[in-house]
């Protein structure tokens, strides 16, 4: 298995290999295994004068990366251990009363997980041109727009507290102009919507930055869950502040309940909350694990549940990657309300169908 070269010759020379591990288990958004990695120990004998040994055992298999694509592989890691010998020249055939080893062991640390190997597609000169232009133009659009909204905000306050119909509007012409120099959203379902006064609890999976931008472009009247950071952010914190948008602190126990009691409040109100249920953006497209906090508000307050499947946007602008801006179109599903009393049902359900026309899209 492996090969030592010194000043020893062969009858003399040992050689014990131990294997540690192996990693042989690899996620399932891998087609292949990327890197396998073993850990051994290898014990040398000297028996001759100071020698040096060269270990060509270790194998570590990585599979070419796909066109267009690089691969990292970090957490490389590699130690060497030599246990005190003593060094016997030719005048001297004295044994040494204390071990004579060299231990040599090499690891690959994670190097089979997706957060140490992962494919990074390569980004053209244009999508970073396109993502520069995209935050100029949304930014001098919301600088000009947020007069309107401070402007009409205490009539809002005055006669549309809980749905605040204006700044929605203003809001979904702040995301039509952002967007539409960009990409094109094709919307299936338009009729499933219902009307801006029915309240509802509306889902959706969560791929990327532009989400926001795109479900704001249809124009209807719900108030998004948000954590708190981003409300401190000039300009766009005043208009989630005025729009009504909750806030939530995610590491907070407290919070997400009180976030839950105000989404009841808001739609007891007649007012149309927005979740989304998987809690955070999907790093490779894949729909997560759906959270009940939206069904369960649903469920208590017998309002229906509109599930919206977006597909496209994580491609056009990568979750990790907002300063660039690829090529590409979004289409969104809208779907038929589900209506129930139970939590754990609508949940099933909406989730069921998004799956499944994500299946059909991909």
């Amino acid at each position: 298995m492996s090969k030592s070269h010194g000043c020893f010759s062969s009858q003399d020379s040992a050689m014990d290999v131990a294997s540690a591990r192996g990693i042989s288990s690899h996620p399932p958004y891998y087609s292949k295994p990327i890197c396998s990695s073993q850990s051994s120990l290898i014990r040398i004998p000297i028996n001759k004068g100071c020698c040096f040994g060269r270990v060509s055992s270790l194998s570590a298999s990585l599979h070419a990366a796909p066109r267009g694509e690089t691969r990292r592989t970090v957490g490389v890691q590699c130690s060497i251990r030599c246990d005190p010998f003593k060094v016997h020249n030719k005048n001297s055939r004295r044994l040494s009363d204390m071990a004579r080893t060299i231990t040599v062991r090499s690891d690959l640390s994670g190097a089979a997980t997706p957060e140490s190997t992962y494919p990074e597609p390569e980004i053209k000169l244009s999508s970073r041109l396109r993502g520069i232009c995209f935050c100029i133009n949304a930014a001098v659009s919301a600088i000009v727009l947020i007069v309107l909204m401070i402007i009409g905000h205490p009539f809002v306050l005055l006669f549309d507290r809980y749905r605040r119909k204006f700044h929605h509007f203003v809001a979904k012409l702040w995301a039509s102009i952002s967007i539409y120099p960009f990409y094109k959203i094709d919307i299936q379902g338009l009729e499933n919507l219902p009307s801006s006064d029915t309240p509802c609890v509306y889902v959706s999976n969560h791929q990327s930055f532009l989400d926001i931008y795109t479900l704001l472009s249809l124009g209807q009247s719900y108030k998004f869950i948000s954590k708190t950071g981003i409300f401190v952010i000039p300009v766009i914190g005043w208009a989630m502040s005025m729009m009504g948008v909750v806030p939530l602190k995610r590491m907070d126990p407290r919070s997400q309940v009180d976030c839950l009691k105000r989404c009841m409040e808001l739609v007891k109100k007649g007012a149309s909350v927005f979740f989304f249920p998987e809690g955070t953006r999907s790093k490779d497209g894949r729909l997560g694990p759906f959270k009940k906090g939206a069904f369960t508000v649903a469920a208590k307050t017998g309002v229906p549940v509109v599930p919206i499947t977006l597909m496209g946007t994580g491609k056009i602008m990568p979750t990790g990657s907002e300063g660039i801006l690829n090529h590409g179109s979004v289409r969104v599903i809208i779907h038929k309300p589900i209506h129930g009393s139970k939590a754990d049902v609508l949940c099933e359900e909406a989730r069921n169908k998004i799956a499944e026309s994500m299946n059909l899209l991909s």
